[in-house]
């Protein structure tokens, strides 16, 4: 989730806009000019005579199935959902050729000439969100409820009791902190050392051991060296911009008049853009701890082991 997009997430973007543009193209056709479409796709005429109001009502699946995937397109790391739902009509279109083949209903060749129009577009897309789900590059907002409480367990042993009571709780408490989760880890513009240092130092501030070793795993999987994420768990980063970030964060929790110059000396040398994505990683990540304290179920950083 952090970080500029890669060759990859561009990628799975690019098999999600693809279908999006084939769905929205074949839908306009069948809408504006059924008995052309008839005419022009050759297998279809195995299916029986046409019916223009039937062919419009497919045009329209075909429509919203590429409304669906556009709209996800242009940030499938979040709206992943979008894309899965936009593949369903084209999945189950897919299916129904499937069985037609296999019941006799028609015949190997005609299915064979089908299947890069109605098989391809549902597995690109799939193929698109297994990437992104691959490299952990989705929101969590959406992730059923079962697996997300495993990723939690294996990522925080023993430190993620919240979460499960934040699931038990009613109202849905637990989807919304999902959909809170991912502004925490917004990174764009900001060097990943500069911004897991103000990640970390804010933080420590609170006190939370735990919390603070689920935020150097973090910075980990965002490339930070260990020593580097090490020497921020003492508090002692090194001097220059990783000191910096890491007093950034710690003014910042504290709400210290100290964050003040140190966001100017910060916007000074990498941008606004930076200042905000620091400030905001600085502010929500405290929203960890602070749950944790107010069911009683904080550690102290005295007590754990501040090393990854």
């Amino acid at each position: 989730m952090m970080g500029k997009p890669d060759m990859l997430d561009r990628v799975a973007q690019g098999l999600i806009l693809l279908v999006a543009v084939f769905s929205l193209a074949f839908g306009f056709v069948m809408l504006s000019d059924p008995y052309g479409w008839y005419q022009m796709i050759a297998t279809v005429k195995f299916t029986g005579p046409p019916n223009q109001h039937f062919i419009r009502d497919i045009g329209l699946a075909y429509v919203l199935s590429g409304i669906l995937l556009a709209f996800a397109g242009s940030n499938p790391s979040m709206r992943w959902l979008a894309a899965f739902a936009g593949s369903l009509w084209l999945a189950l279109h897919g299916g129904l050729h499937v069985w037609e083949g296999i019941t006799g209903v028609c015949s190997p060749d005609v299915f064979w000439q089908d299947a890069p129009g109605v098989l391809g577009p549902p597995l690109l897309v799939w193929a698109a969100l297994a990437i992104l789900f691959a490299r952990q590059r989705i929101s969590p907002a959406g992730v059923p409820g079962f697996a997300f409480l495993g990723a939690v367990d294996r990522m925080s042993p023993g430190e993620s009791e919240y979460i499960h009571e934040m699931a038990r709780a009613p109202g849905h408490a637990l989807e919304k902190l999902k959909h809170f989760m991912p502004a925490t880890q917004h990174r764009f513009e900001a060097p990943a050392e500069l911004f897991h240092m103000a990640r970390i130092g804010a933080t420590l501030i609170e006190d939370c051991g735990p919390c603070a070793l689920t935020a150097a795993q973090g910075a980990l999987a965002d490339g930070v060296s260990r020593e580097t994420v090490n020497a921020a768990l003492a508090a002692s980063p090194a001097e220059g911009d990783q000191a910096l970030g890491f007093a950034f964060g710690q003014a910042v929790a504290k709400q210290s008049v100290e964050a003040l110059a140190l966001g100017d000396e910060i916007e000074a040398k990498f941008g606004r853009v930076v200042r905000l994505e620091l400030a905001m990683t600085a502010a929500t990540v405290r929203a960890y701890p602070a749950m944790k304290r107010g069911l009683g179920l904080t550690k102290s950083c005295s007590i754990t082991r501040l090393e990854v």
